[in-house]
């Protein structure tokens, strides 16, 4: 797939408080190929399911049915389609948004210039026997949810 067109599972507008700070709009990408065991959206692994977007049309529709300036990326797997990725971060970046991507990947897997786009980053594979409730913004405690400024990530 190119970057001009993304494959997605759905787009969660009703606003979520669990996937980053504030009420964010969460876009769920399709297909995955790290498959944890447990994991809490496995109807995103099928790289063949969901439906083909144009980036700019998934754009506008955010644009227009938003209610808030803020996006979480999470999937499935967003890191597997990351040119697609990159060019609606950029999009979105243009607009003003505050943006979130949660990747199954290692923090240092993510590339510096995703990294740029972001606002806040949640790393790590999901472990069922390392669940946790009570952090914020991630599922098991191998997780990292970190602060991105330019780029940088926030240590504190």
């Amino acid at each position: 797939m190119s970057q001009d067109s993304i494959r997605i599972n759905s787009i969660d507008f009703k606003g979520s408080i669990c996937d980053g700070p504030g009420i964010r709009t969460v876009i769920y990408l399709q297909g995955c190929n790290i498959h944890c065991v447990g994991c809490h959206n496995p109807q995103t692994w099928d790289m063949d399911k969901g439906y083909i977007i144009s980036v700019e049309e998934l754009f506008d529709k955010i644009c227009r049915d938003s209610m808030y300036k803020r996006i979480t990326i999470s999937g499935g797997e967003p890191l597997n389609q990351k040119d697609a990725v990159y060019k609606l971060m950029s999009l979105l970046n243009t607009a003003g948004f505050d943006i979130a991507l949660y990747t199954g990947f290692d923090l240092n897997d993510v590339p510096a210039y995703i990294l740029k786009k972001l606002n806040y980053i949640k790393c790590g594979k999901y472990i069922e026997s390392l669940r946790s409730t009570i952090i914020p913004y991630i599922g098991s405690s191998n997780q990292i949810f970190k602060v991105v400024n330019g780029g940088e990530i926030n240590e504190k």
